[in-house]
């Protein structure tokens, strides 16, 4: 639920400009691709990609000796 502080703010919704107006030729739209190169670098969790990466690592070289057994086999 929205806090009721804000509700109005919500409710107004995205404000909406004319294509020429002088906020519009201010600030033009972002293309995608340029905003996606914001977030790239963003990391919320330092280290977690390097931790997955470890992860997958062990993983397979634990598992890797199950490859030869046939998957009737498996427990």
């Amino acid at each position: 639920m929205i806090a009721d502080k804000y509700k109005k703010v919500y409710e107004k919704g995205k404000p909406a400009h004319a294509p020429f107006d002088d906020f519009s030729i201010k600030h033009p739209p972002m293309d995608l691709t340029r905003r996606a190169k914001i977030f790239s670098p963003f990391d919320a969790l330092k280290g977690f990609n390097d931790e997955i990466e470890d992860t997958e690592l062990s993983f397979e070289t634990s598992y890797s000796d199950l490859e030869h057994i046939p998957a009737e086999e498996y427990p």
